[in-house]
């Protein structure tokens, strides 16, 4: 509970076809419980379901460009989380995800540092 987890690729595509450009392509998604966030070959695309049946959605596009560092963390032995913690040019608060133990959180990374680096 509270940890995101890989989601199929086909799906997020089928589902935000109308947000995505013509020539954007998904590499990676996460959910965190009913929220996502996506990893495109432009921006990262955070998706917000609001209220009890999760028809209201917010996204949330921030383009590569805009951040300006990230951090993991793995998990340990007593800590059963991963965490990614992602700076917004212009926001002193980063933007925080943790991950269940089986999430590979240094493929993540890698996609990550693919775009922002």
């Amino acid at each position: 509970m509270g940890n995101a987890s890989e989601v199929n690729i086909q799906d997020v595509r089928k589902e935000f076809a109308k947000v995505l450009t013509k020539d954007e392509t998904v590499d990676k998604a996460y959910k965190l419980i009913r929220d996502l966030f996506i990893f495109t070959n432009k921006r990262l695309l955070l998706v917000d379901k609001q209220g009890l049946t999760g028809r209201k959605v917010e996204l949330h596009s921030i383009p590569y460009k805009s951040i300006t560092h990230f951090s993991i963390e793995t998990a340990g032995n007593f800590d059963l989380d991963a965490e990614l913690k992602i700076w917004i040019s212009g926001s002193a608060a980063p933007i925080q995800k943790q991950f269940n133990k089986s999430l590979n959180i240094y493929e993540l990374q890698s996609v990550l540092a693919e775009y922002v680096l």
